[in-house]
């Protein structure tokens, strides 16, 4: 009984001692996360360049429909919109997923 009672609690603590040892890849999953950190700003500082750029082109064509004749434009405005709304989430959206 006594016997049992040992390897039971000699397996309990070579799990232990074995689940405490460090996971490999720990140590590169550190690292690959303060990248994206650092590099998260500047990606996300050119997103809204792209985003300021495609919207003063898209209010440029909408400006032009309008001058040209075609009053019928609700659906570009909503387009242009609608995904500059999408830029500005996307971004709160990874900050919160990385963090930051």
């Amino acid at each position: 009984m006594k016997t049992i009672r040992f390897l039971i609690f000699a397996s309990l603590l070579a799990t232990a001692i074995y689940s405490a040892a460090q996971v490999p890849g720990l140590s590169e999953f550190s690292q690959a996360t303060s990248q994206i950190k650092q590099q998260y700003f500047s990606l996300s500082d050119l997103a809204m360049v792209v985003g300021a750029i495609s919207g003063l082109l898209g209010g440029l064509r909408v400006y032009a429909n309008w001058q040209g004749g075609r009053h019928h434009i609700d659906r570009q405005v909503a387009g242009w919109l609608f995904s500059c709304i999408f830029l500005s989430l996307c971004g709160v959206f990874l900050r919160g997923v990385f963090g930051l």
